[in-house]
């Protein structure tokens, strides 16, 4: 393996596996659609059209696909229409791009999410027998919005035509690691306030997946190329959300963590401009395939992934505080 072309790999979870392919020693190539300095190439594309960019395809081993508008937003009808687009825009005109490489990758590593599985609390989703959509009980019908994106994305990675290219869907769960902006952060800031308690009634199931493992799971899976279509990629063990924010504060060395009702996370959410899904749902998503080819998770457990994060983050904290100031 040689080269690999990040599109849409400008972001954290883009950033996180080009420094760790460029540090392998690959050809490292992020499509963005504002192209920034850094230290592997980055070339423009808006990804939603073939352009020049397309070139980088032809050849490379390995495309991993990254590109979606956030979800961290309120979804209103242009913020619909732009996470839509974002996700099903980008897949198909990278399909249309692999289709028409005289030679194309091997590999089409696909990012999806574990949100397209059911809100449940009765039984894990593996990929086998994992339950799709809403329409519980317990689920509102607004929650079904992202859901279908879901749904749209990996179809639109299926009906791409390419013969000679595996696919792979990488439904993953919340990455944890300790930069700026990022989950983790947003949800360290609370418990470092004292508000890192109990969302909800708890019960929502939590799945995650430390930084590392998630390096490792994209590794591992350009090694076993048997493997294709859907994987989840996440912790094998998920908590409920009192039991994560717990371990959490414990993390951290925080007592004390307020809890915050339905109605209270609403007005909150309404605030920040996002939805009160991303914490309420229960997205509890098992990795059967990854455990049953033989994949070893380095951080299978909450409580020490947690302490690990903490520490980095505070190492982190610690070198910016250190630096000079520029004059």
């Amino acid at each position: 393996m040689r080269k690999i072309v990040l599109p849409g790999g400008s972001g954290q979870l883009g950033s996180l596996l080009a420094r760790a392919f460029h540090d392998d020693g690959l050809e490292v190539v992020v499509l963005s659609r504002e192209p920034r300095p850094a230290p592997w190439r980055v070339v423009r594309w808006d990804g939603a059209t073939l352009g020049p960019w397309a070139s980088e395809l032809d050849g490379c081993d390995v495309v991993i696909n990254l590109a979606g508008r956030s979800v961290n937003c309120r979804y209103n009808l242009e913020n619909r229409r732009e996470m839509i687009g974002s996700r099903v825009h980008s897949t198909r005109v990278v399909g249309e791009a692999i289709a028409r490489a005289a030679r194309p990758p091997r590999t089409w590593l696909q990012m999806s999410s574990a949100t397209v599985y059911s809100h449940r609390f009765d039984a894990w989703n593996d990929e086998a027998t994992g339950r799709l959509g809403t329409g519980e009980a317990e689920s509102p019908r607004p929650w079904g919005f992202s859901v279908g994106i879901v749904r749209a994305w990996e179809d639109t990675l299926a009906s791409a035509n390419v013969p000679h290219t595996r696919r792979v869907a990488l439904r993953s769960s919340i990455v944890m690691r300790p930069e700026r902006g990022g989950t983790f952060d947003v949800m360290l800031g609370l418990v470092r306030w004292g508000l890192g308690g109990t969302v909800g009634d708890g019960r929502q199931m939590v799945s995650w997946i430390h930084e590392e493992d998630y390096v490792r799971v994209v590794r591992w899976l350009l090694e076993h190329t048997e493997i294709e279509g859907v994987v989840n990629v996440t912790s094998p063990n998920s908590l409920p959300n009192a039991e994560f924010m717990r371990v959490f504060r414990q993390a951290w060395g925080t007592p004390i963590g307020l809890p915050a009702s339905s109605l209270v996370l609403a007005m909150g959410a309404w605030l920040l401009r996002t939805e009160p899904e991303l914490v309420l749902k229960s997205r509890w998503s098992y990795p059967r395939r990854l455990l049953e080819h033989g994949f070893t998770f380095k951080w299978p457990q909450w409580h020490a992934a947690a302490r690990d994060l903490c520490q980095q983050w505070r190492h982190a904290r610690a070198v910016t505080e250190a630096s000079p100031v520029p004059a």
